[in-house]
């Protein structure tokens, strides 16, 4: 239950990131719907396997830039999503870099917000 209320907000907070200029959505509503969810779960998995991968190989310069090279790696991890669901036909499409800086900050701060207000199920002890 907890990883589908995760890929909902994640598809929330990416259904908002759509609102800026360089990032699209297209399709019917109901493909649309669909898509945001498959391009949700891309970008969990993304996160899940890549995210980790990075910070031990650049640990040095998340040291050296006080962890400012999240934002960029962030960006760059949003823009993989756009370009695989590209390839995938998903109809969500990034255009370059700027975009997927703005959308990956559109996205953390808008998918923290819904984490604070939809609370997950607890684990039964």
């Amino acid at each position: 239950m907890r990883i589908l209320i995760r890929i909902v907000i994640n598809a929330l907070a990416l259904w908002a990131s759509t609102l800026l200029p360089g990032i699209s959505l297209t399709g019917t509503t109901g493909h649309k719907v669909l898509s945001l969810l498959a391009v949700a779960v891309i970008f969990g998995v993304i996160n899940a396997v890549l995210k980790p991968i990075i910070k031990v190989v650049g640990c040095g310069l998340y040291v050296l830039t006080l962890g400012l090279i999240a934002v960029v790696v962030n960006a760059l991890l949003f823009l993989l999503t756009g370009w695989l669901a590209d390839k995938l036909h998903l109809g969500f499409h990034v255009d370059g870099f700027w975009a997927g800086f703005w959308g990956a900050i559109i996205v953390s701060v808008v998918s923290f917000v819904l984490s604070l207000i939809i609370p997950e199920p607890r684990d039964k002890d």
